[in-house]
């Protein structure tokens, strides 16, 4: 990895942050301090770090679990580290599957986590760069333009998409095949628009449908889950 590595260290606890700041600064790396996930989206809405320290339990609405898939959902390539409390396996699980690629639980060793810093960062300068981008992805009888933001339809004409129906779109082509439950689409893609009742997401699936299926009774492209929430599923040809 080229340039100063990027590091972001969001921790509500005052102490906890200077330690480890101080810490990992004597040891090269400077990390940006965060004592809240809205401090860290607001600093990253365009542009996310190298690798990020998420604490699990932060002291507002959402906790480290949220600012995780926030943050996976926006870059593969972040590496992210949850600080779990002590012995909570059910922490470790929840911070893995929210994206988070490793995990230390407190109290921790500084060393410990300087080598995990090292080992993830080592990992992600091996990995192999990531496939070029599509610009059009299809979606039932439409093709979502990755870079316009539309969605050109069967008959070739092409729709502007509000933010969240692109937002909604552009996620669940991201994860096919993975059944999204309503309340993580509606946390991930709902934040532009003024819609937080339950059925929200569901009825903007509906008018999504109108626009990408060939029969929207029938959807094909983006299936209900039964007690979960949806699914896109590629065409085959």
């Amino acid at each position: 990895m080229s340039g100063p590595i990027r590091l972001a260290l969001v921790e509500d606890d005052p102490l906890q942050r200077r330690i480890v700041s101080e810490y990992l600064a004597q040891h090269g790396l400077r990390p940006q301090a965060y004592g809240s996930g809205a401090e860290f989206k607001r600093a990253h809405s365009q542009s996310l770090p190298d690798l990020a320290l998420f604490d699990v339990h932060l002291n507002e609405v959402e906790d480290g679990f949220a600012l995780a898939r926030w943050a996976r959902s926006r870059s593969s390539r972040l590496g992210i580290i949850m600080l779990t409390a002590a012995g909570d396996t059910v922490d470790r699980v929840v911070g893995l599957e929210s994206g988070a690629d490793d995990y230390i639980t407190k109290p921790f060793e500084p060393r410990e986590l300087l080598a995990r810093i090292k080992a993830l960062l080592r990992r992600s300068s091996e990995a192999p760069p990531p496939p070029p981008l599509l610009t059009e992805i299809r979606i039932g009888v439409a093709r979502l333009n990755l870079e316009r933001r539309v969605l050109i339809l069967a008959d070739g004409s092409e729709d502007q998409l509000s933010a969240s129906e692109f937002d909604l779109l552009h996620i669940m082509v991201k994860h096919p095949n993975r059944p999204l439950t309503r309340e993580w689409l509606l946390e991930t893609a709902a934040h532009r628009e003024a819609e937080v009742f339950d059925r929200a997401i569901d009825n903007r699936i509906m008018r999504l449908r109108r626009k990408v299926e060939a029969d929207p009774a029938k959807p094909e492209a983006i299936r209900s889950v039964r007690g979960v929430g949806y699914i896109f599923v590629p065409s085959k040809d």
